[in-house]
């Protein structure tokens, strides 16, 4: 006897009921439980306090529901906005300004201008045939393609904006080859490749990541240790290379390809770009507005040394105005309605969320308990697996920070500490753990480079947790390769 769709509806309403009821019974206990003995490191008492206990505890509620779905993750995002001063953490106000006072709101919602302009304005196909030309229409080419390029990029530019490019590439294919939202196995994969390649190429130069800079920063004031753009390559070059065909074969193996070619001949490419003509007024603004903000997020610096200071925009600032050229009059790119209904404001309102929480955990001094007590007992592990060890749980810290510079601003001073107390080479024990602040590869709120893709709809939470999973054992090895032979040739 089949079940009925009413039936099949009831029964998954419950599931989801019961999931709420399990995330909230998970977040009461952890509260419940008492205070853990403080912990004792080098002479300095870390306790776990109530505010941090009542933190946790929420974060527990959060990841509960962002990994089932039981709602969707924007309102659960809405949720911890509540239960922060419900809990007596901080005030309601307090909690909302450390989410949406951040400049990375206005980061977000300029990239996304960028990359909703890139679609409509008709560059996104015209690049999408130009890179199949070049890769071939075999897909898993074109999956090995996206993870390249994205990786390529992100080296030199943020992970966000690179995944902001590749959004709209990874759309125009799969939409051209037919294959729907959540039901195509290649769908899932090239897009979650949109994140992970960014992510990747992100360690390889100081450059690819606010994080990167930050842990330059820590290393040079904590620990007197100076990491040279030469030096930082040495180690996350080799580890981005070792990744890329890594996450390539995970991803292949996890969703596999329905099609093992993309329904289009070379001919056929050919002519569709022969059939679009020469760019048009829009495309060429579109590209203008984009090499201009990549290259004034690329310059900066220099433009700040020459200047004297005088001009040295923020990169959120950047960002945002270059989406706002978009809207401009005789070059009108983007119209408001269009772009509001193209855009997923959900991902913002996340954003928001995991930096109010985010932030809250790591005033409360939650993070540095939990951090002691996962990294604590590092002088324990043999010295060559290390920095597998630390890749592991600092990806693990990374789940419940929601956030780069949050989660590098935990663990950064601590593995500089532990390391100066045993007496290790400090930049080889902080290089991992700077390279995972970045590598948010398990959870799409980790990080806003994995919102954008996923604001797509091929695949959801859960597809990613998957793969992320394995990626972060994969990625860990990586590291651990690199760093090893790196060190065993003389180097870093």
């Amino acid at each position: 006897m089949t079940s009925t769709p009413t039936a099949s509806l009831a029964s998954s309403e419950r599931g989801r009921a019961l999931t709420i009821l399990a995330a909230i019974l998970i977040m009461l206990l952890v509260d419940w439980l008492p205070e853990p003995a403080p912990l004792e490191r080098a002479g300095d008492v870390i306790a776990l306090t109530p505010d941090g206990k009542a933190c946790l505890a929420i974060l527990a509620f959060a990841i509960t529901l962002w990994v089932t779905e039981a709602i969707p993750f924007a309102v659960t995002a809405l949720f911890v906005l509540l239960l922060v001063p419900i809990f007596g953490i901080a005030d309601y106000a307090t909690t909302v300004r450390a989410g949406f006072g951040n400049p990375l709101i206005t980061f977000f919602v300029g990239v996304l201008f960028l990359s909703t302009g890139f679609t409509r304005s008709g560059l996104g196909t015209r690049l999408v045939l130009h890179m199949l030309r070049i890769v071939g229409t075999r897909t898993d080419r074109v999956l090995l393609g996206f993870l390249v390029i994205g990786a390529l990029l992100s080296m030199w530019i943020t992970d966000m904006a690179v995944a902001a490019v590749l959004l709209p590439l990874g759309v125009g294919v799969l939409k051209d080859a037919g294959l729907r939202p959540l039901q195509s196995s290649y769908g899932r994969a090239l897009m979650i490749s949109c994140a992970f390649g960014p992510l990747i190429g992100g360690i390889g130069t100081p450059a690819g990541a606010g994080a990167n800079l930050a842990a330059v920063g820590y290393l040079r004031e904590l620990a007197g240790v100076e990491v040279s753009f030469a030096r930082w390559m040495a180690f996350g070059l080799p580890s981005a290379l070792l990744m890329i065909p890594v996450c390539w074969r995970i991803l292949l193996r996890a969703f596999p390809p329905e099609i093992d070619h993309l329904p289009m001949e070379r001919k056929e490419i050919d002519d569709r770009i022969a059939a679009l003509g020469r760019p048009t007024r829009l495309e060429i603004w579109t590209v203008a507005v984009f090499a201009g903000t990549i290259t004034t997020w690329l310059t900066t610096p220099l433009l700040a040394q020459w200047s004297g200071g005088l001009i040295d925009p923020p990169t959120q600032a950047v960002a945002l105005g270059g989406g706002l050229l978009l809207f401009l009059p005789g070059l009108r790119v983007l119209v408001w309605k269009e772009a509001q209904r193209d855009m997923d404001w959900g991902g913002v309102v996340l954003i928001v969320a995991g930096l109010s929480l985010g932030v809250m955990v790591f005033e409360t001094g939650a993070a540095r308990w939990l951090a002691q007590v996962m990294l604590g007992r590092l002088a324990d592990v043999p010295g060559v697996l290390q920095p597998f060890v630390i890749v592991l749980v600092v990806a693990a810290l990374h789940m419940l920070f929601s956030s780069n510079t949050v989660t590098g601003a935990i663990i950064m001073p601590i593995l500089i500490a532990l390391a100066q107390d045993l007496g290790l080479d400090v930049w080889t024990i902080a290089a991992p753990a700077a390279f995972t602040s970045t590598l948010a590869f398990i959870l799409v709120t980790e990080s806003p480079t994995n919102v954008l893709p996923y604001s797509a709809g091929y695949f959801s939470i859960r597809d990613m947790a998957k793969v992320g999973i394995v990626m972060t054992f994969g990625a860990a090895a990586c590291v651990t390769i690199a760093i090893v032979a790196v060190r065993a040739l003389g180097g870093g």
